[in-house]
């Protein structure tokens, strides 16, 4: 089961990653907006305020999206194996690999290449409760599920 672990792995490190940018981000705008003094151009400097506080505003919104995505990757037991796909998922088809977790794209692990996308996904909700064997068709084309753990 080594490749589930470095899946999810690396998706933690993905939010990880994107987290502490956005941290960053809030930071520097907090910062700016500390240390923005009135100059007697009043109108001017009010819109930086502005453009700031909406900038920040804008991070939050950020940080709260990518909160709710690592807690939605805390809820994935990568020890637990199921015929059927659910979160936790890795699927092989014919076509492509696939880690059911979070959007976090194209991840690999040693010769393979596996997207880790959402289960609200539009291909994540075809693949939900698939099992192998089956076919699903997505965008016109066709993929067998050859492998699920």
């Amino acid at each position: 089961m080594k490749t589930k672990e470095s899946l999810y792995s690396q998706c933690l490190e993905f939010v990880e990653n994107r987290f502490n940018t956005i941290q960053n981000t809030i930071n520097e705008l907090q910062e700016s907006l500390t240390s923005e003094t009135k100059s007697s151009a009043g109108d001017k400097h009010e819109t930086g305020r502005a453009m700031l506080q909406l900038e920040r505003e804008k991070a939050g919104n950020q940080l709260a999206e990518i909160q709710k995505i690592k807690e939605n990757l805390s809820k994935i037991n990568i020890s637990n194996t199921t015929e059927f796909i659910g979160l936790g998922s890795v699927v092989y088809t014919n076509k492509s690999n696939y880690f059911i977790a979070i959007s976090a794209g194209e991840i690999k692990f040693e010769n393979d290449v596996f997207y880790a996308i959402s289960s609200n996904t539009p291909i994540g909700q075809l693949l939900m409760g698939k099992t192998v064997g089956d076919v699903v068709v997505f965008k016109e084309q066709k993929f067998k599920i050859e492998k699920v753990f």
